[in-house]
């Protein structure tokens, strides 16, 4: 399996399922507690949005959460971390099999996060972008009592902008360096990650979030890169400027987002190494998943909140996760 385009620059495979849950269900999919189940992995970036989205907002009890592995093949992510490797819920053993449950000659990505219609057995959209946009405004009628307001109408111009040049020089940037197959397609990717990251700690160094005052779907886009640059984008990826922990405007704010409830605990730094230096061959063929960085500095002052705002607006943090959802002992910032 590779990655690396031999050629120059990596072009992400933007085809996604385009269809939605809604709360009319236009696309034939109504919001309905109990329905969907979505599946993840706390390896990936993407997937890492939706888990925290789901959280912040309180859909535990209406949407059902399946975890894969942190590693994969071609044929897709597994549920090897479930009792006979299975899903519970989905009965099955691949992802690819709720892909094929409904498109038999499907012959894109099989990604996550995904959202699966458990009746059928059939996925109904992979559209990361999408899918967190619609937890928050289309599955609003479910929201836990104190829910922030990550996606608020007064804002969305200013959230869409932001996420427009953060995927496309951070999230997705620090993809262009790492599986870049020639010299200049990778510097022409390292360039443009970190002078978007020095105008971003230009910006954060006046607020404490992405859109204002509070926490929106901008910053959570932004934290799920953050947070695993050290561990793996600095080094994997060769995006080695600098360490997050040198970046003391960034470092900051992604303390700051960890400390708060619903992001830090979400994050499996053993499935996060794991994933990337064990999948991707053609950059680390012997698979050997580096020791480190420390994490301990994760959980140390950042001193953000002199700059003031209010995380969840007029809402509440989240509870702490349930049982069954709580990141191993020793996967997080602990370890």
């Amino acid at each position: 399996m590779t990655y690396v385009n031999p050629s120059g620059e990596f072009s992400r495979d933007q085809r996604y399922i385009a269809t939605r849950i809604t709360a009319d269900g236009r696309d034939g999919y109504p919001v309905e507690p109990g329905r969907y189940r979505l599946v993840v992995s706390r390896a990936c970036p993407w997937a890492n949005r939706a888990i925290i989205v789901r959280r912040l907002l309180g859909l535990e009890d209406v949407l059902s959460m399946g975890v894969a592995g942190p590693t994969h093949d071609e044929r897709s992510w597994t549920f090897d971390l479930d009792p006979g490797g299975r899903d519970p819920v989905l009965g099955i053993e691949r992802l690819q099999e709720a892909f094929l449950a409904r498109f038999p000659d499907y012959d894109k990505g099989i990604t996550v996060p995904a959202i699966v219609d458990v009746p059928t057995g059939q996925v109904v959209t992979n559209d990361f972008a999408q899918l967190t946009i619609d937890l928050s405004v289309e599955w609003k009628k479910y929201h836990r009592p104190g829910a922030p307001e990550l996606y608020p109408e007064h804002l969305r111009e200013r959230i869409d902008r932001v996420n427009e040049v953060v995927f496309a020089d951070v999230n997705n940037g620090v993809y262009r360096a790492g599986f870049a197959g020639t010299q200049s397609a990778y510097e022409k990717a390292y360039h443009r990650l970190f002078d978007r990251l020095d105008q971003l700690s230009e910006l954060l160094s006046g607020q404490r979030y992405l859109a204002g005052d509070t926490i929106t779907e901008a910053d959570v886009r932004l934290f799920t890169t953050l947070v695993r640059f050290d561990a793996v984008y600095h080094g994997h990826f060769k995006c080695n400027r600098q360490k997050l922990t040198e970046l003391p405007v960034l470092w900051a704010y992604a303390r700051d987002l960890f400390q708060t409830p619903g992001f830090g605990d979400t994050i499996d730094f053993v499935h996060i190494k794991q994933h990337y230096y064990e999948v991707h061959r053609d950059i680390n063929p012997t698979g050997i998943v580096p020791a480190g960085p420390e994490l301990g500095n994760w959980l140390t002052e950042h001193g953000r909140e002199a700059l003031g705002g209010r995380p969840f607006g007029d809402g509440s943090p989240p509870p702490p996760p349930r049982e069954a959802e709580v990141v191993p002992a020793g996967h997080g910032a602990a370890a």
